[in-house]
């Protein structure tokens, strides 16, 4: 089954997500505890429920609890909507978006950033060789 993209979801269905993401598994109470300015135990619930029926998330139950984890991991999801950002924003270019994301942040990068940054390019450019 194709997975929707992560741009599909809501504000709240992304907190939600991400909360997951970050504990691998959850509870609502567990969502609770984090999610900021909280809404109500049952529309989390509901929330979770949806993100269940749209194919993000699964659940198990263990004792009274049920316990929600991905059905992709984060890397994936976030591989998916980066192809997407590609396609739709920046004509699939890699260029014109990693140029996009240098003007926008480069006040904030450091020499360390920039020398990482060139070693991730290295390190690709020697996968495409081989």
């Amino acid at each position: 089954m194709p997975h929707r993209l992560q741009n599909d979801l809501s504000k709240r269905e992304r907190q939600i997500m991400a909360i997951i993401y970050k504990r691998k598994k959850a509870s609502v109470h567990d969502v609770l505890e984090e999610i900021p300015n909280p809404p109500s135990y049952s529309s989390v619930r509901a929330t979770m429920n949806i993100l269940k029926e749209k194919g993000f998330l699964k659940h198990n139950k263990q004792g009274k609890k049920y316990f929600y984890s991905p059905t992709i991991t984060q890397k994936k999801a976030m591989s998916t909507a980066v192809k997407h950002l590609l396609t739709t924003h920046f004509d699939s270019s890699v260029e014109k978006a990693v140029t996009a994301l240098l003007d926008i942040h480069n006040e904030n990068l450091t020499e360390e950033d920039f020398l990482r940054l060139m070693q991730i390019i290295d390190k690709a450019r020697k996968r495409g060789e081989g």
